[in-house]
């Protein structure tokens, strides 16, 4: 048993760095520091032609690692988190020198002329999380930080202006467990915004969530999840208006989302997924991290309903705090596994719920 799975649902549940220890900030640093220079086995997402194809390292020679484009910059993303909210990291020395390694100008615009080769790529799972990177350099008050962050500017950019160009326009939302969600990346665009004071994408972002989202009543959650789901889609869906609503409209509109949450079959959304992992089992890693990533969103949405007195605080709030402990509890039990199908991402969603309450993750991103 590692430090991170000594933790309590309560600890895990508050979302502070406060149980962020050497012992803790070294397991939940392991994973990552190692993923992101482990170039093979590679995902690349993309249709080959003929010839042979170039190594990851030669299209993407900043984020190589960790299986796929996404998950090293997740990675990237949890290594600077950790930098940033852990005092004399015990990894600091090699996690910053392995960065300055990999983040050079050339290497940085080698990535943003791939995007521009493959407009689509990563779209819309892997930008939020660029853009969420972003967010972390600028969060931290680092000369290092600061330099990196120049130096990634340039995809920084390409990112975000694609993000309006393209995936805010989108006509109807992606309702699936996996990286397509559009939820995720609409919460990860809308926390880079208020995190970099970019007031216009701000308001697209929230738009798009309000003209996506806001009329939504009744979700069907009985039979979440489904296959390789790590998200789920209702939860996550809340997760994002819980941004973009005050507090009086969210519950009133939480209250039409989930009239039956408490209720057979939808109250097995408040249960977390029996998992039960082999070595390689890619779909049993996606459930390890769907209890996670519940975790923190129930415990977002418990949040949010604060000290409201109206019918769905009244009877929501406490089946959501208890699921939200009792998800984490389960998911920490198993994120911090050494079977790379899990190993080179999960530690980034155990990052995501044990800081989610400092700061770069709404409601107060900034």
């Amino acid at each position: 048993m590692n430090a991170f799975e000594e933790l309590s649902p309560d600890a895990l549940r508050a979302g502070r760095p406060d149980a962020l220890d050497d012992a803790v900030a070294a397991a939940l640093a392991a994973h990552p520091l190692d993923g992101v220079e482990t170039e093979y086995p590679h995902y690349q997402g993309v249709v080959e032609g003929p010839e042979a194809p170039p190594r990851p390292a030669e299209e993407h020679p900043v984020f190589y690692g960790c299986f796929d484009w996404h998950s090293a910059v997740h990675s990237h993303w949890a290594l600077v988190r950790a930098l940033r909210l852990v005092s004399d990291h015990p990894d600091e020395a090699e996690i910053a020198a392995g960065i300055d390694g990999r983040l050079t100008p050339e290497n940085a615009a080698r990535e943003v002329e791939y995007l521009d080769e493959n407009p689509g790529f990563e779209e819309p799972y892997g930008w939020s999380w660029l853009l969420r990177l972003a967010a972390e350099l600028a969060l931290w008050d680092d000369p290092r930080a600061d330099a990196w962050r120049e130096t990634l500017r340039p995809l920084e950019e390409r990112v975000r202006r694609g993000t309006r160009e393209s995936f805010l326009g989108t006509d109807r939302p992606h309702r699936v467990g996996t990286h397509g969600n559009t939820a995720f990346a609409l919460a990860g665009v809308l926390d880079y915004a208020r995190v970099v004071g970019d007031a216009d994408l701000e308001s697209e972002t929230e738009a798009t969530a309000r003209r996506l989202y806001a009329d939504d009543t009744a979700a069907v959650v009985g039979a979440e999840p489904v296959g390789w789901d790590f998200l789920s889609p209702a939860l996550f869906e809340a997760d994002l208006m819980r941004r973009v609503l005050d507090p009086d409209p969210f519950a009133a509109w939480l209250d039409d989302f989930l009239p039956d949450l408490t209720e057979p079959p939808h109250d097995a959304l408040l249960a977390p997924v029996d998992v039960e992992p082999e070595e390689g089992d890619g779909a049993a890693m996606h459930l390890i991290g769907l209890n996670v990533s519940r975790a923190w969103c129930l415990a977002g949405v418990a949040d949010a309903l604060g000290g409201r007195d109206g019918p769905a605080a009244t009877r929501l709030r406490e089946p959501l705090e208890t699921a939200a402990r009792r998800h984490a509890e389960a998911g920490a039990a198993d994120v911090l596994t050494d079977d790379y199908a899990g190993s080179h991402w999960l530690s980034s969603f155990a990052l995501y719920l044990l800081t989610r309450n400092e700061r770069g993750i709404a409601p107060g991103a900034a």
